[in-house]
């Protein structure tokens, strides 16, 4: 009797350990979508948060100076990097014409005095906004009055 009290009593079975694992699996499967849309949704946040600083350091050279610097070297934002790593995309609209600006669904330009940009998750953009690669950017439009998602503007 004392031997199959023992055995009775020891641990758990084969079934209650494969049905921990069922739930911790699920759980795991509900938990990580969710996680990846919080960081992701913070790096866009960052990047908005990092444009409007970068805008206003431009803006105060712009009053300094009276014109826009050449590049983000000239007020220090030069190997300033994006949450996804890329470094920011800056273009002084009226020195270099408006040939390589961002420009709207209405082939419009979205800026008159500069454009500045995160490329986004995917690291890749071009001047439309409809483009795929422009898709994830994150943007300076309107002059400053947007900043926010490509496919929000």
């Amino acid at each position: 009797m004392n031997l199959s009290r023992r055995y009775k009593s020891s641990g758990l079975t084969l079934i209650e350990i494969l049905i921990a694992v069922a739930i911790i699996g699920i759980l795991a499967g509900l938990a990580i979508p969710v996680y990846t849309g919080y960081v992701e949704n913070a790096r866009v946040q960052c990047a908005m948060e990092d444009i409007r600083s970068i805008s206003l350091v431009i803006d105060e050279y712009k009053t300094d100076r009276n014109s826009l610097p050449a590049s983000l070297a000239d007020v220090n934002y030069a190997t300033f990097l994006d949450p996804w790593g890329n470094p920011y995309q800056y273009l002084d609209i009226p020195a270099h014409g408006c040939g390589h600006c961002r420009k709207d669904r209405f082939v419009v330009p979205i800026n008159t005095d500069y454009d500045l940009y995160s490329m986004g998750k995917d690291g890749k953009s071009v001047p439309p906004l409809t483009a795929h690669d422009s898709m994830d950017d994150i943007i300076r439009a309107n002059d400053g009055a947007y900043i926010g998602p490509a496919t929000g503007y």
